[in-house]
């Protein structure tokens, strides 16, 4: 199966022995995956730098990092591919930012340490469970 290709589920009775089998991260990973697809996104591992984008995914970590002359959070955007991080400068926390939320970013990707960063994303929260 080439990667342009939408990835499948299994069915009937494989599909049944998968979801017995397979553990909870695999199954959100699947899960998170089909939520993109449907929503017209990219997948986190096939972007690259300089890339505009739109993800959707799930936050997995935000952090405060003070730093001396700005402040900055962090969030880790997983989308069942890759991580992706957020980061908000100037910020010290956001309404609705926090881990375990549904989230849809746009931004252009940079890379920082060799990790793929959005610096100051347009997003969009999901409504929460």
């Amino acid at each position: 199966m080439s990667t342009d290709e939408p990835r499948q589920r299994p069915r009937g009775l494989r599909g049944m022995l998968h979801r017995l089998t397979a553990s909870d991260q695999e199954l959100e990973s699947e899960e998170l995956r089909r939520d993109s697809e449907r929503a017209g996104c990219v997948c986190a591992d096939t972007v690259g730098r300089g890339d505009l984008v739109n993800v959707t995914g799930r936050l997995r970590t935000v952090v405060y990092t003070p730093r001396t002359n700005l402040p900055t959070l962090e969030a880790d955007l997983y989308d069942g591919t890759d991580l992706i991080t957020l980061v908000f400068l100037g910020r010290r926390h956001i309404n609705g930012i926090e881990p375990g939320r549904g989230v849809h970013v746009r931004g252009r990707v940079a890379l920082r340490d060799g990790r793929k960063v959005i610096f100051n994303p347009y997003y969009e929260l999901e409504a929460a469970a």
